[in-house]
């Protein structure tokens, strides 16, 4: 068991700890819950700032692949290009002087089938939309020879050198040398009557004007707090050909490539990122979106994100600004408020040192006047009046153990003298038993003898009746004989006697079973009390029967007795008397050690016994014998572990 610090034992302590434990503990708890819900608001703010500046990005990107297109549609509507159509001198001028003027990297015109140095333009959906009459833009990706047949030297110029990147899906490639175009079509109708398109593209693998416009959008000065910085870039799958994000102080992290968590929810799975990354050697709250090109494959992603350090580090000032804050105001109060709780708690000092001066033996110990009129100060009025009670409560037990001591000292001299009185009685009724034992053996004796006895007289009849005159020859030893005889007959009777004593007195014994069971257990207290048994009387019958009073204290002593054998420990005595079907019912009930059932069958044998060193084995024998003598008969039921009940039937009789 866990043993409390004596230091918070006192009434003092505990009452300051639970009224300093909301301002402790339940505050500090409050605040830091509170903050703790702050951060998620700040966090859910900037992930909604992110996806904003997310959106204007993908504005800024569609708005600039509309814008192709429409300054492509404009020159496919032009009279210069009409006029120009006879003239393949002049139509190449135009073209020419228009990719630079439009800052496109090539610009060709088709009707589908060839296109500039064998490149394959029907296979493009632009191309074929305005083959079909509709402008179109879209995002495309070229392979180095395909660039390099629309523009030579462009695949140079879209190569990008990998760099290795922490967190990135593992490649065995180097460079990325595709291209990601703005790739535009208009439809232009050709003087003979065909149809062609007018095909234009804007590569934008390093293309660090489109992406440095991108982000002075997003980030406009002072839309990020001192410390942050926005970036943006664009993506060829997983690497960076476009970006401002600083791989070292004036170098631009090209080639680097995103994490394999992030290409997998953009790239594989086609949703946005709104979270925060790992940005090259920061993180950044990011936001990226996958980029789909005509044909409906995701082929790169456009990123915008900030710097998260100054956010992270305004919530770390302002958790630590708050805690101190709290630190400040706890230092100051709680002084105050423990001197104030001080002139509360005396009154719980001064009862506190009372007690122990009471416990010490100082009974004159009192707390006084404590100078305050507070519910406490009353409690310590009322300890010295409860301690003025007890002091007398004292003295008048005092006074009551001292006539105490006396009246116990007369008790037991009487407690003495019953005793003795029951050890005699005790030692009549095992006398008793052991003569009612003797009488029984005695009984069965005589009447063998009594045979024999009779055979003889009979046969000396019979031989002084055949002798006739000549008996008288032999007269003097029949006489003898017939003494004899006669002296045996005699000693029989007197052996009945003694065995059977209420069969030659003629007296009816009328009795009251109730009255013989309560002087039983008057004689029997001693064993009782001193085995510690409990015993429980309920006389509920006035009936008499017809029974030696001796022989029916003799029957329920000896049962008391064998209860008082079985309960060791203490226990439970019931001793009931009720009226039966033309009789009376004598119960004897314990709650001991019980009788198994092997003894059980055998309990009512003569000399039969389980206690060799203290019985005889005759006790219930001869309680069967004097009963079933009365006319009555004895029962009993007992399971282990549960106790006995002993049943003795005894017929009423209408006598007084």
């Amino acid at each position: 068991m866990t043993r409390v610090p004596r230091f918070l034992q006192s009434v003092r302590m505990r009452l300051l700890v639970i009224a300093l434990l909301p301002m402790l503990v339940l505050l500090p708890l409050m605040l830091g819950s509170t903050m703790w819900r702050w951060s998620g608001k700040v966090d859910d703010i900037l992930i909604t700032k992110v996806n904003g500046d997310l959106t204007i990005a993908d504005q800024y990107l569609a708005r600039l692949m509309e814008l192709s297109g429409e300054r492509l549609d404009a020159i496919a509507r032009s009279v210069t290009l009409r006029d120009a159509l006879d003239q393949r001198d002049a139509l190449a001028g135009l073209l020419e002087e228009r990719r630079d003027a439009l800052q496109l990297d090539f610009l060709y015109l088709t009707t589908g089938d060839h296109g500039p140095g064998g490149f394959e333009p029907a296979r493009w959906p632009v191309v074929q939309s305005a083959l079909s009459g509709a402008t179109e833009s879209a995002i495309d990706i070229l392979s180095a020879p395909e660039m390099d047949q629309l523009a030579p030297g462009l695949s140079d110029r879209a190569a990008t050198h990998l760099v290795p990147t922490v967190a990135a899906t593992p490649t065995d490639r180097e460079v990325e040398d595709r291209g990601m175009i703005i790739h535009s079509a208009a439809p232009v109708l050709l003087p003979d009557g065909r149809r062609a398109a007018l095909v234009g593209g804007r590569l934008l693998n390093g293309n660090l004007d489109f992406i440095d416009t991108i982000n002075a959008l997003v980030y406009r000065e002072q839309s990020l707090p001192e410390g942050s910085k926005g970036t943006a870039t664009l993506f060829l799958e997983d690497v960076r050909i476009s970006t401002n994000v600083r791989l070292f102080e004036n170098v631009r992290a090209l080639g680097t490539r995103v994490s394999a968590a992030v290409r997998a929810r953009v790239l594989d799975q086609g949703r946005t990122w709104l979270d925060r990354a790992f940005v090259v050697n920061d993180w950044y709250i990011s936001a990226y979106e996958p980029i789909v090109d005509s044909f409906g494959n995701r082929v790169g992603m456009l990123y915008v994100g900030f710097l998260e350090t100054p956010f992270r580090q305004a919530k770390i000032m302002s958790v630590l600004t708050i805690t101190l804050v709290f630190l400040l105001i706890a230092a100051a109060s709680v002084p105050i408020f423990l001197r104030w709780a001080g002139r509360i708690f005396l009154p719980l000092e001064r009862m506190t040192q009372t007690i122990a001066r009471v416990e010490a033996g100082d009974w004159q110990a009192r707390n006084g006047d404590t100078g305050d009129a507070g519910e406490i100060a009353q409690v310590a009025s009322h300890l010295d009046d409860l301690l003025d009670q007890i002091q007398e409560r004292d003295r008048q037990l005092r006074d009551w153990a001292n006539s105490l001591e006396q009246k116990v000292e007369e008790r037991t001299a009487d407690l003495r003298i019953a005793n003795r009185k029951l050890e005699k009685t005790t030692e009549r009724l095992i006398m008793s038993e052991k003569l009612a034992a003797v009488g029984e053996i005695t009984a069965s004796v005589a009447h063998e003898i009594n045979n024999p006895i009779a055979v003889i007289q009979g046969n000396l009849e019979v031989a002084r009746s055949l002798l006739g005159e000549n008996a008288s020859a032999v007269d003097t030893e029949f006489r003898l004989i017939d003494d004899q005889v006669y002296r045996i007959g005699s000693i029989v009777s007197k052996l009945l006697q003694f065995a059977r004593p209420n069969e030659y007195s003629g007296a009816a014994n009328v009795i009251s079973p109730a009255e013989v069971v309560r002087d039983c257990l008057l004689l029997t207290r001693h064993q009782t009390e001193a085995n510690g048994i409990e015993a429980q009387t309920d006389f509920n019958s006035a009936r008499k029967v017809l029974m030696a009073r001796t022989e029916l204290q003799q029957v329920i002593v000896n049962l008391i007795l064998n209860a008082v054998h079985a309960m060791p420990e203490g226990g439970q005595l019931q001793l009931v008397v009720q009226n039966a079907s033309q009789g009376v019912e004598i119960i004897v009930e314990d709650n001991g050690t019980g009788i198994p059932p092997d003894t059980l069958r055998r309990i009512f044998d003569p000399f039969f016994t389980t206690k060799h060193a203290v019985g005889t084995g005759l006790g219930l024998s001869i309680s069967q014998t004097l009963v079933s003598r009365a006319g009555g008969r004895i029962t009993v039921t007992s399971e282990p572990g549960q106790g006995s009940r002993f049943v003795i039937f005894l017929p009423a009789t209408d006598l007084n």
